[in-house]
Parts: C-alpha cells; sequence; structure tokens
C-alpha cells in the first residue's frame, strides 16, 4: 500500500490546529491581556483547548485501525472545523483581526488558508489511496 502523504498533510493541519492557538495566545496580547476582561480570557481559553481537542480527535480518526473513508471523513472535518469557524468571523459585527493599535489585516490568513487546502488535498490524496487499496 502507498505511504499516506493525505493522512500526513491533514494530520500537519490537525496538530497546528492544537499548537497553533497556544503559540498565537498565549502571551500578552491575548489570555495575559490586562485590558482584556475575564469574559474575554474565558473564550479565549476555550478557544484554545477547543484547538487541542479537535486536534486529537481528529489524528485519532486519522490514524487508528481499520482505516475506513467514514474514518478519513471525521478525522478531515474534525481538523478542518477550527480554520472554517475562523474564517466565519466575518458575518459577526464589531470584529478586527487584531487588537488595537495593530491594523486590521488578517494575518490568520496566513496560517488558516494553507491549513484548509492541506486538509482538503489530504483528503482527496487519502480517498484516491484508499480506491486504490480497495477500501
Amino acid at each position: 500500500m502507498a505511504f499516506p502523504w493525505g493522512k500526513v498533510l491533514i494530520s500537519i493541519s490537525a496538530a497546528g490546529t492544537g499548537i497553533g492557538a497556544y503559540i498565537a495566545d498565549w502571551n500578552e496580547s491575548h489570555i495575559y491581556n490586562p485590558a482584556w476582561p475575564p469574559h474575554a480570557k474565558f473564550h479565549n481559553a476555550q478557544t484554545m483547548s477547543m484547538g487541542v481537542v479537535l486536534g486529537l480527535i481528529a489524528l485519532y480518526y486519522l490514524w487508528k485501525p481499520a482505516q475506513t473513508r467514514a474514518s478519513l471523513a471525521t478525522g478531515a472535518v474534525l481538523a478542518g472545523v477550527y480554520g472554517i469557524t475562523q474564517l466565519t468571523v466575518v458575518f459577526y459585527p464589531g470584529i478586527s483581526s487584531v487588537d488595537p493599535p495593530g491594523e486590521n489585516t488578517w494575518p490568520q490568513l496566513f496560517t488558516t488558508l494553507p491549513s484548509l487546502a492541506f486538509v482538503l488535498g489530504g483528503y482527496l490524496l487519502e480517498r484516491r489511496r484508499l480506491r486504490t487499496a480497495g477500501h
């Protein structure tokens, strides 16, 4: 059976989801920001923890024994949920991609879009690999 490059790509995205939020938010601009009220920090902490949980469950479904198309799809969806929900923030009032005095330039897109591309590309590669292997 061919090497599972698709699962590797999705796994990179899943691991990035679990680690990336802590890299971006465990600092003075977010969780240690004295200007943030406690409830904002609550949601920040919840989001960081959600990234870890989504990433770990995605990795489980991607690498569990007896891989099926359903477990691949589940792993891919879980790996993409964090990025997809991050893109939906544009529909909410008063949102900015960064706190003042930074400019609203959406730096998150430099990680979110490639991460989602890894998930989609990895899913398509792995579907093909599973189909070729007769699964």
